[in-house]
C-alpha cells in the first residue's frame, strides 16, 4: 500500500497546478480586459496583464494554418501527455521518486495549457509580465502563466537530473 501511495502522491501536484492555473486564468479573464494591464508592482517590474497567446513559447507559430496548429498545439501535446502517463504508470520503467514529481509537474503544466487550447479556441491566457531590462534582447520577458512556469521548471529539473546522472555514471 505504501508503494502505491508514493506512486500516486505526485499526482496531487499535477492537480494543484491544473487547479491554480485554471482558477488564476479564470480570474484574469473575468477581472482584466484583454490586452490591458490590470496591476503593476515594483514600478513596472512586475505586471499582471491579460493577453492571449495563439501559439507556443515566444509566440512561435502564431501565423501557422489552423490544421498545423491543431496537429502541433493540440494533437501532439495530447499524445505527449499520454506518453508521459504511460511512462509514469508503466512497470517497464523504473522511476525515482524525484522523476515522478518532475513528471507530475510537467503534466500539470501541459494539461493546464491544453485546456486553454481546447476550450479557449487555441488562445492560452497569459498574465505574468516581468521586465528584464534588455536581457536576450527583451525589454519584457514574453508573458507567461502558471502552466508555463511548471513546464519550464520541470524541463530544467529533468535536464539537470540527466546531466548529474550522466556525470555520476562516468565516475563509477
Amino acid at each position: 500500500m505504501g508503494q502505491n501511495k508514493r506512486r500516486y502522491q505526485p499526482l496531487l501536484l499535477t492537480a494543484c497546478i491544473i487547479l491554480s492555473d485554471q482558477l488564476s486564468k479564470a480570474w484574469i479573464v473575468r477581472h482584466i480586459a484583454e490586452n490591458t494591464v490590470g496591476f503593476q508592482f515594483l514600478g513596472d517590474f512586475l505586471a499582471i496583464v491579460h493577453v492571449r497567446n495563439t501559439a507556443i513559447a515566444f509566440s512561435m507559430g502564431d501565423s501557422l494554418p489552423l490544421a498545423v496548429k491543431l496537429l502541433f498545439f493540440i494533437i501532439v501535446p495530447v499524445l505527449l501527455v499520454i506518453a508521459v502517463l504511460f511512462v509514469y504508470f508503466s512497470k517497464r520503467f523504473v522511476l525515482s521518486s524525484f522523476h515522478r514529481w518532475v513528471l507530475a509537474l510537467f503534466l500539470g503544466g501541459g494539461i493546464g495549457n491544453l485546456i486553454d487550447r481546447i476550450f479557449r479556441n487555441f488562445r492560452v491566457v497569459d498574465f505574468i509580465s516581468v521586465k528584464v531590462y534588455g536581457f536576450l534582447g527583451f525589454e519584457r520577458w514574453p508573458t507567461w502563466n502558471i502552466a508555463d512556469a511548471s513546464l519550464v521548471v520541470s524541463g530544467i529539473l529533468l535536464a539537470a537530473s540527466i546531466i548529474l546522472e550522466s556525470k555520476e555514471g562516468k565516475h563509477v
